[in-house]
């Protein structure tokens, strides 16, 4: 049951199924999807979106935090904190878990009005669009590089503009009314293995908000990186 479980959970992982698309993908039987699903609902470990596709659930990116809870993540706070009070935007680190990127530390902006710029830490996301997904996949091997691209709202070029200006930026997109600038943390040898990311409203961070903001977000990804013990 656990190996049947374990096949729903990696169709998700790609993304939103209906309960069709999860019996066409893992060959098993619809009453036995049906049955797991719903118990992977009531264990949180299954959602549904507003379309009732399953989605993989709110206590996956608990359980990823708990997991991936390292000197980068608890030692990231001050840093969060002085780029969100240099920047007058929130400031959240995140790590990449298969086609998920997981919210691990945060410092938001105190009483932000703007429901779409609320990522709670834990909260584990899509790497299919944002500059978060574009920093955590632009420096990847080819091949990972490639099958990261498979379903994404940004293309190949667009990861070559974010390797050659350090940045990552977007402007509305997934979240409308909100803008954002990520930058790539780097551990030892250089590997890319998180991100620093800064949103809030586009009136605040206007329509360029790489340009105004980019050196600020790398800067604090450097001094993060810098500090990094795996």
């Amino acid at each position: 049951m656990l190996d049947k479980a374990s096949l729903l959970l990696g169709v998700l992982e790609a993304g939103p199924a209906s309960l069709a698309r999860l019996v066409s993908a893992t060959g098993l039987k619809r009453p036995t999807v049906h049955r797991l699903v719903l118990a992977l609902e009531r264990l949180r470990l299954l959602a549904r979106d507003a379309q009732g596709r399953f989605i993989l659930g709110p206590r996956l990116g608990l359980m990823a935090l708990e997991a991936c809870r390292d000197h980068l993540a608890t030692t990231a706070e001050p840093v969060l904190g002085e780029l969100r009070d240099v920047t007058g935007a929130s400031a959240r680190l995140y790590r990449r878990r298969g086609y998920m990127r997981i919210c691990v530390a945060e410092a938001a902006v105190a009483g932000n009005p703007v429901a779409q710029d609320r990522v709670p830490v834990g909260a584990a996301l899509p790497m299919n669009a944002g500059p978060v997904s574009q920093v955590l996949l632009a420096w990847e091997r080819p091949e990972d590089l490639y099958e990261g691209l498979r379903g994404a709202q940004f293309t190949a070029a667009t990861l070559s503009g974010v390797r050659r200006q350090g940045w990552a930026q977007s402007v509305g997109g997934r979240e409308h009314g909100i803008a954002a600038v990520a930058a790539p943390v780097r551990g030892p040898g250089g590997r890319v293995v998180a991100a620093l990311s800064i949103s809030g409203p586009i009136g605040r961070m206007s329509n360029t908000p790489g340009r105004v903001y980019g050196s600020a977000v790398i800067d604090a990804a450097v001094r993060l990186g810098s500090g990094f013990q795996r």
